[in-house]
């Protein structure tokens, strides 16, 4: 039996610039690095790629001009109302802000005390208490404290009233609170966001869109993403964002038939960008991106495979020897390929789907500095003892 399983190398790459040619790049950065650490490219080993680095040598970028310019031509040029933005964030939410600031009369921003996906707007905010009342900053200023994010202790009211001048911010648990101030409405989360148009049509609302309608289409030759808009999307600059990459499952594709041509293996290949796991001192999910991954090839579709609780099975057979209890153990491993979800010897594995697993492992791997590590090798992920 092999003594080791899964491995996650980061794999160093060249700085990717708009135009490159992305996938023989990996393809070239993944022979260099097995040679350099002596290792060998295997069937069913899976090529992770950053959305980051997809979306930049596509040149997927826009303006704040190109925001404004957007939100106008569906609003016109009146109040705008944006309900619960997700997340409370400088680099994911500040410039789509701006942007739609720039194209609106006045905006005004309604925050939730704790975002989608975990930020709180103070440090210590406890969400059963069921305060539904509306507050200006300085009212929930004087009963909760001053805003300060647990990490970086940023006053995100105050950022984003500082962004514009026509911006005016309030806080409430219930987004319809907005309806107060404007009847035409962009839903702000990222998961939740068609139930809270929904919401918010069936509360009175006349116009609500959500934030993957901003930019689904090119304006004035700008980047795009017909399904996720600026969802998903990061600060490139004061004036300026870099958008969730378009077409991820071609660019898969052409990175396992390069990987093919080269080594002669069968891989899979990902996009991925945000994993979905949670910070349990701070309690904010990863999952700012409206996908872990918006690309994969087509054996990484679906649930994981099927697998049973080796420590289950060791109590099972806890009356034999250890020669006999593995070789009674790797004789089931053997056929759990095939076993139904309610087999008994699958209780505590929970299928999941593999490119939120995979994807998140490979975020945890390259980490979001400097690393310099935008793809990532994982070999040995459907292995199990034998």
């Amino acid at each position: 039996m092999s003594k080791i399983g899964t491995i996650t190398r980061g794999i160093r790459t060249p700085i990717i610039e708009e135009g490159d040619d992305l996938a023989q790049i990996v393809v070239d950065s993944l022979e260099a690095a097995a040679k350099e650490n002596d290792f060998k490219l295997k069937n069913d080993d899976v090529v992770c790629v950053t959305e980051a680095v997809l979306a930049i040598s596509q040149g997927n970028f826009a303006t704040l001009d190109n925001i404004a310019k957007d939100v106008k031509a569906k609003f016109g040029s009146a109040h705008i109302g944006i309900a619960h933005p997700t997340p409370l964030s400088r680099n994911r939410f500040l410039n789509i802000l701006k942007g739609i600031a720039k194209g609106a009369s006045k905006v005004t921003v309604l925050l939730s005390p704790i975002d989608e996906v975990g930020n709180s707007l103070i440090k210590e905010y406890n969400p059963y208490i069921k305060d539904n009342q509306l507050y200006t900053k300085t009212e929930f200023t004087k009963k909760y404290g001053k805003p300060s994010h647990i990490f970086t202790g940023i006053d995100y009211i105050e950022i984003y009233e500082q962004a514009n001048k026509n911006i005016e911010v309030f806080i409430s648990n219930d987004p319809a609170d907005i309806l107060k101030f404007t009847k035409n409405v962009i839903a702000g989360t990222i998961h939740s966001r068609f139930m809270l148009k929904d919401y918010l049509l069936k509360k009175g609302a006349k116009k609500v869109i959500t934030l993957c309608d901003i930019l689904k289409k090119s304006t004035d030759s700008s980047g795009y993403n017909s399904d996720y808009g600026v969802l998903g999307s990061n600060m490139s600059g004061a004036e300026k964002l870099k958008l969730f990459p378009r077409d991820a499952k071609k660019f898969v594709i052409d990175i396992q038939t390069k990987i093919m041509e080269r080594f002669g293996v069968y891989a899979h290949a990902m996009v991925y960008g945000d994993g979905a796991f949670k910070d349990p001192v701070g309690g904010i999910w990863e999952l700012a991106d409206p996908v872990v991954s918006p690309g994969f090839t087509d054996g990484l579709n679906g649930a994981s495979r099927p697998e049973v609780k080796l420590k289950n099975l060791a109590a099972q057979f806890a009356h034999l020897d250890k020669k006999e209890m593995e070789a009674k153990i790797k004789e089931i491993v053997a056929t759990q390929s095939s076993m139904a979800i309610d087999d008994p010897n699958r209780l505590g594995t929970t299928p999941r789907q593999l490119p939120d697993l995979l994807g998140s492992l490979a975020d945890l791997t390259s980490g979001s500095g400097s690393k310099g590590t935008p793809v990532v090798l994982i070999q040995d992920y459907f292995s199990s003892m034998k």
